[in-house]
């Protein structure tokens, strides 16, 4: 009679490679934090006064601009060449997308990461479309609106892709 070995799989007890640039995640929070103190002490200074509150039509075209535009820089085509010192192309994604990867180690791969992120570029797009509201109203309304229509727009085009398939 004669026993069958059977190879078990060791159990790997080391930790897993982490290859993420945490120290170049910190830089990026860093410059975020930086840009928003010094915004901070800059509208002070200014004498303007923070509004009680944001008007809620405000906020609702500031959050339609700040979504369109994060999804504009991390996604679109055209703004590809913005995004390709830190990025390589992988392929199509949705209409008038591609695929990307971030490139390099370190703080370009953080760079990277960040711009193909709509979701992390919301962050940056919507402190950006506050400031513009605090310092410059009129004008920030008019490019978020820009963007709103925009969205508005592309959510047609798509409906209308989908009803067009459906008959």
């Amino acid at each position: 009679m004669s026993t069958i070995t059977e190879k078990r799989p060791r159990l790997d007890l080391r930790p897993p490679r982490d290859d993420r640039p945490l120290g170049s995640y910190l830089a990026l929070i860093g410059v975020f934090g930086g840009l928003a103190s010094l915004f901070s002490v800059l509208f002070r200074a200014s004498g303007r006064q923070l509004p009680e509150r944001i008007d809620s039509r405000d906020l609702v075209l500031l959050t339609l601009a700040s979504h369109k535009t994060a999804r504009l820089l991390s996604k679109d085509r055209v703004t590809s060449p913005l995004r390709a010192p830190f990025t390589k192309p992988e392929g199509e994604a949705g209409p008038g997308e591609v695929e990307e990867s971030s490139r390099g180690t370190g703080l370009r791969k953080a760079i990277g990461e960040l711009l193909l992120c709509p979701y992390c570029l919301g962050m940056w797009t919507s402190g950006g479309f506050v400031a513009g509201l605090l310092t410059a109203p009129r004008f920030t309304r008019w490019v978020a609106a820009v963007f709103a229509i925009f969205f508005g727009s592309e959510m047609l085009q798509i409906a209308y892709k989908r009803a067009e398939q459906s008959l």
